[in-house]
């Protein structure tokens, strides 16, 4: 999580913590040894993906489903479409008011076809945006 590309027993513990996993000392190295391809000690992230790859179907199924669920909370009426109004009104509902200004930029950073509303694929690429910036995973 240095950005050195590779994930030390630290930086594994870490992560898997931060995600909510608790693993032992042991468990930590079992998995790290496994990962570890080249034997240094540390995963690089091809190792990192092809080890949790065959996990990330059923996760990214499940993900999806809820992301769609949120998209809908935004969504009021069924188009499949969020409009700038449907924004702000949720955002207020949710005791985050935005002003005009905010909601145009937030449409506007999303809405990637141009047409001025936010698709579930555009909200899905943002809400991925923000997730990885939250995270610190964000290109530099």
């Amino acid at each position: 999580m240095d950005s050195d590309g590779s994930l030390t027993i630290l930086e594994l513990t870490t992560l898997l913590r931060s995600l909510g996993l608790k693993s032992s000392g042991d468990q930590v190295h079992v998995l790290l040894a496994n990962m570890d391809a080249n034997g240094n000690g540390s995963v690089e992230f091809d190792g990192l993906v092809s080890a949790i790859l065959p996990d990330m179907d059923e996760e990214i199924m499940v993900n999806q489903k809820q992301l769609l669920e949120v998209f809908r909370s935004f969504e009021h009426d069924g188009n499949g479409y969020i409009t700038a109004a449907e924004l702000a009104w949720s955002m207020a509902k949710m005791g985050q008011p935005l002003t005009y200004k905010e909601v145009t930029e937030t449409i506007k950073e999303a809405d990637t076809d141009g047409d001025g509303v936010i698709s579930f694929n555009e909200f899905a690429t943002i809400m991925a945006k923000s997730a990885s910036s939250f995270l610190g995973l964000a290109a530099s």
